[in-house]
């Protein structure tokens, strides 16, 4: 956000930004990949299934979205004669949840600019960032579209640019039907968060296992797995490296 770039970041700490990426020789002697993680959401806590194997990564992106305005006073300044971008920005964050619950995607507007940012001050810019996730790319495209309009529809002269975008990652799905049969028929389940096993899908077979999550709680302290779910994982783990070998 600051500016600095990554490989910068990593030669004052001392690494070789060089150092890092793919490794084809190492990929060539790794026969599949399984990935034990915590579930990111809470659909196994409403069944009797401590752990299930995942189908796919919801393709995702982040766009930026600049809402122009005209600062002013704040205790000056009618009502009729603000060209104020927080309304804009508002509304389209109203938009986006609407508009995901009814495409059965997700949207998020998580973080926001505002200058110059002052308490008595009507803001002459709003930066905001939509994070947006779906099932499939089709529907993503159509829910980022119909979030733009309604930006467009709320705000003269709104810019949106497209800063990151993943698209979907399948499973190996000979693996993954492997991995529930081995375990019983456990769910299957897709996820809407980035792994490590996303990254590596492409180059080997890779599945993800999930341990059940009563909070639905992720990346926080809250986040929670009681210990008779974590040992099933390591067991549901242990059990499917067993029988790929």
């Amino acid at each position: 956000g600051d500016g600095v770039r990554l490989a910068d970041a990593m030669e004052r700490a001392g690494r070789d930004p060089e150092a890092i990426g793919r490794d084809d020789e190492r990929l060539s002697r790794i026969g599949a990949f399984v990935e034990l993680h915590v579930e990111q959401g809470r659909y196994l806590a409403d069944t009797p299934y401590p752990v299930g194997v995942a189908s796919a990564i919801w393709p995702h992106g982040r766009w930026r979205f600049d809402f122009p305005g005209e600062a002013n006073h704040a205790g000056t300044t009618r009502l009729d004669d603000r060209r104020d971008p927080m309304l804009a920005y508002a509304a389209a964050v109203l938009s986006a949840r609407e508009l995901a619950r009814e495409t059965g995607a997700l949207a998020t507007f998580g973080k926001v600019r505002v200058e110059p940012n002052g308490t008595n001050a009507i803001a002459s810019l709003v930066t905001a960032w939509l994070d947006s996730r779906a099932a499939d790319s089709a529907t993503l495209d159509t829910l980022v579209k119909a979030i733009t309009e309604a930006a467009e529809g709320a705000s003269e002269g709104v810019e949106v640019t497209r800063e990151s975008y993943t698209p979907v990652v399948d499973f190996d799905v000979p693996l993954r039907d492997r991995l529930a049969r081995v375990l019983g028929g456990v769910p299957v389940l897709p996820t809407g968060a980035g792994h490590d096993a996303g990254i590596l899908a492409s180059a080997v077979p890779t599945a993800m296992l999930f341990v059940r999550n009563p909070t639905g709680v992720s990346h926080s302290p809250h986040e929670h797995a009681e210990e008779t779910d974590c040992l099933a994982g390591v067991t549901a783990l242990a059990d499917v490296l067993q029988d790929l070998l």
